[in-house]
């Protein structure tokens, strides 16, 4: 079994999602794998800072007809005695095949709460189709993913924002590609519109860079933009997020 062990060096306010965008393949990983994430950040001085983020990721894959994961994920900080992030996130997703190369089914569930967009809790769960529209022999990878998701949300200050449950399309697009044997970039974008009204939306573009620095030891960036065209009332519209880390597998 090999276990991944991602060690966050900078931006404790880092990406807070799936710890890879790269759409998990069958046969990739056969078996069960674990990815570890951890980060800590302190400060003392003219600044006083602490920052805690965790993640970790379960994955089985029976290298034949399905792969199945689950990640859950916390992050926690202070800047001068005052909290500045408080926020949970898990995710879990099944993915059958129904072409033996192309086409898959997805089922997922999503969990989140976040202090300080003032979610208390946002509960999702859908399904969809993935269909890969690119395989070429350097290892580049396209995908796109149709489907439909119901989500449930409930605002810490719900006399502002009453609790809201909704029907959207999940659209996504995913590319990847390794530029040599030891550096790999991918991209990200989703787009999950209201299907009673399009206008009302929520975008998100990721983009990943991993380069080899030594065997088994991999430096990492990530940068993820989001967009809310109708965020709760006193939530800008967009947030924007870059991490970057070392991976180490064995």
């Amino acid at each position: 079994m090999k276990t991944p062990i991602l060690i966050t060096l900078l931006s404790a306010q880092s990406l807070f999602a799936l710890v890879s965008i790269i759409p998990v393949e069958i046969g990739k990983e056969v078996g069960f794998s674990n990815i570890a994430e951890a980060s800590l950040e302190t400060t003392r001085g003219n600044t006083d800072t602490d920052s805690y983020k965790a993640s970790y990721r379960s994955t089985y894959d029976n290298g034949e007809s399905f792969v199945t994961w689950a990640e859950a994920s916390g992050a926690y900080g202070k800047a001068n005695g005052d909290e500045n992030t408080n926020k949970v996130f898990a995710h879990a997703r099944y993915i059958h095949a129904i072409t033996r190369e192309s086409v898959r089914a997805e089922v997922f569930t999503q969990y989140q709460n976040d202090m300080f967009m003032n979610i208390k809790n946002k509960i999702l769960y859908g399904t969809g189709a993935r269909f890969k529209i690119l395989d070429e022999a350097r290892d580049a990878r396209g995908y796109i993913g149709l489907g439909v998701f119901h989500e449930k949300i409930d605002y810490r200050n719900p006399t502002i924002n009453p609790s809201e449950e909704n029907i959207r399309l999940n659209s996504y697009f995913s590319y990847s590609i390794d530029l040599n044997n030891k550096t790999s970039v991918a991209y990200t974008l989703y787009f999950q519109p209201k299907i009673d009204n399009i206008g009302d939306n929520i975008q998100l573009h990721e983009f990943e860079l991993k380069v080899n620095v030594y065997r088994d030891v991999f430096l990492k960036f990530n940068i993820a933009y989001t967009m809310d065209s109708e965020p709760p009332i006193g939530i800008k519209r967009y947030d924007f997020t870059q991490n970057t880390s070392f991976v180490v597998k064995f």
